[in-house]
């Protein structure tokens, strides 16, 4: 199921530095970030992986991930850099409701696979 974890942060009058390194659950081998998504309505995502685990920070604005394992359903709004959201392999997600000023980082533990992604989503009847 996917979690929030809070990342440790240092502050003094030169402003805030969070860290990142060290504080996710897996080796990064994939980074990229969305940003400038057109409208609140536009939705991301829409699946789940075999293998790969992600980290999804929102570092400027907000947005709402949706969340479902099989056997629960959540919803997660990221609205603070220093939340964190780890989504597992079986974790269907999608990503909507952005900010016009949104920008979505996101770490992977594998690099792009496209046969690594699971398209449909979890059916009524688990």
């Amino acid at each position: 199921m996917a979690k929030l974890i809070k990342l440790k942060s240092h502050a003094d009058e030169r402003g805030l530095l969070t860290i990142v390194q060290d504080e996710l659950p897996f080796e990064v081998k994939r980074t990229y970030y969305i940003q400038q998504v057109p409208s609140g309505k536009i939705v991301r995502g829409g699946h789940r992986h075999k293998t790969a685990t992600q980290a999804l920070i929102c570092i400027a604005g907000s947005c709402e991930i949706y969340n479902h394992d099989g056997t629960k359903e959540e919803m997660f709004q990221l609205n603070n850099p220093g939340t964190c959201l780890i989504v597992e392999p079986k974790d269907w997600h999608t990503m909507q409701k952005f900010s016009r000023d949104a920008i979505l980082l996101v770490f992977a533990s594998t690099k792009y696979d496209v046969n690594d992604y699971i398209d449909e989503p979890y059916s009524e009847e688990f």
